[in-house]
């Protein structure tokens, strides 16, 4: 083995056990950004633009938060494609990493949509407060969010359920739980917004119980190197 390949081979990329905190804080900042958002824009059948003169701080705070929730959830990806490791299907994962990035993707639009409405109105308020325009901004919105970014978060953890299902990486609990948490999704589109939180929620629980997967390994390790020493 040459000089460079010994070298290369030694300092091989590793994945950090502490990056399943990534799904954490995509859970918290997603579910904090969109909870934010939702108590401060009304229903579109309310109509009006007082929102954007009542609540526009609150509401850019909550956008402000989403890109970095966007980062989190593309760690998310690598920490669960790194536990597939040698077990990875090319078909599986390429479902498995294009419903995920197209959700937060459509995640992103919707924001500017949301975010552009803001900028709009501090520029033309009295011309954008009863325009069609904000109508068809703000319906563009909910759509992206409240039917296609909703259904490929179905779609990603309908996925993620029959890879686990095939390589029995997670428990049958946690990918029977994914699979029930994905129909709702899937069937209960039009309901109520608040569905959308199902998903940051389903992603905390994942994250958590790769953390708790990884102290335990850790903590074996740390008892077969005590018995080792002695």
């Amino acid at each position: 083995m040459s000089k460079t390949e010994k070298h290369v081979s030694n300092r091989s990329l590793r994945t950090p056990r502490a990056a399943a905190i990534a799904g954490i804080l995509f859970a918290l900042l997603f579910g904090t950004s969109y909870i934010l958002i939702q108590i401060s824009i009304p229903a579109i059948s309310d109509g009006g633009a007082n929102w954007l003169t009542n609540q526009p701080e609150t509401i850019t705070f909550g956008l402000s938060l989403l890109p970095f929730a966007g980062i989190a959830f593309l760690w998310f990806l690598g920490v669960l494609r790194d536990r597939m490791g040698y077990l990875e299907d090319q078909f599986f994962s390429t479902l498995f990493l294009g419903s995920g990035i197209l959700y937060i993707g459509m995640v992103f639009v919707a924001s500017a949509f949301a975010g552009g409405s803001l900028v709009a109105y501090s520029l033309e308020p009295d011309l954008l407060a009863n325009n069609v325009v904000l109508l068809v901004t703000r319906t563009i919105t909910n759509q992206i969010i409240s039917i296609y970014a909703i259904r490929m978060a179905g779609m990603f953890m309908i996925v993620l359920g029959t890879i686990w299902t095939r390589t029995e990486l997670m428990p049958r609990w946690l990918t029977i739980l994914t699979y029930a948490l994905a129909l709702i999704l899937l069937i209960s589109i039009g309901f109520t917004h608040w569905v959308t939180l199902l998903f940051p929620a389903w992603v905390l629980l994942i994250s958590a119980y790769i953390l708790y997967l990884n102290f335990l390994i850790k903590t074996e390790q740390v008892k077969t190197d005590g018995l080792t020493v002695k």
